[in-house]
């Protein structure tokens, strides 16, 4: 880990601290610093593996497609609660996809976009980590979702990660 950002990371967190605090005191300044130097150092120690961003623009590029896939599913899911489907059926159901990513970041990554976009949940990932299964609230066809996980998030997530 470069030298300079455990540091950001305890200045972050000790700011965290500090706001949650609601005060600014030497008292609460000196536990925030206190908590955050054991978290940031005494983890680092039992993590095994240490995340790598190999390309910040593709990492900049994702964030981008997640935020306007969150904010299109909270749309599609406000028409499902309010009955604006215009007749059509909902099926709800699992999808299996197949995945080549690996990275233990980059699937923690995975889990967190699937799970903050409405509509969609990670439900299980097979032992071997070669397929993922999510549960769809509104599943038309399996392969588009197919499509959607490898071409839109695990393509970039891969770029990123390995």
């Amino acid at each position: 880990m470069n030298d300079r950002k455990p540091w950001f990371l305890v200045a972050g967190l000790t700011l965290t601290w500090l706001l949650l605090a609601e005060r600014m005191t030497p008292g609460q300044l000196l536990i925030g610093a206190g908590v955050s130097l054991l978290m940031v150092f005494g983890f680092r120690a039992v993590r095994p593996v240490h995340p790598r961003l190999r390309r910040p623009r593709s990492a900049l590029r994702l964030l981008g497609r997640v935020a306007i896939d969150i904010l299109r599913s909270n749309l599609n899911v406000g028409r499902i609660v309010l009955g604006l489907t215009r007749g059509r059926e909902i099926h709800s159901g699992f999808v299996e996809i197949p995945l080549e990513l690996r990275d233990p970041h980059g699937l923690a990554t995975l889990a967190a976009i699937i799970t903050s976009t409405p509509g969609t949940v990670w439900a299980n990932l097979s032992g071997d980590g070669a397929t993922l299964t999510i549960h769809v609230l509104d599943l038309a066809d399996e392969k588009v979702w197919i499509e959607i996980i490898k071409q839109r998030y695990e393509r970039l997530l891969m770029e990123v990660f390995e």
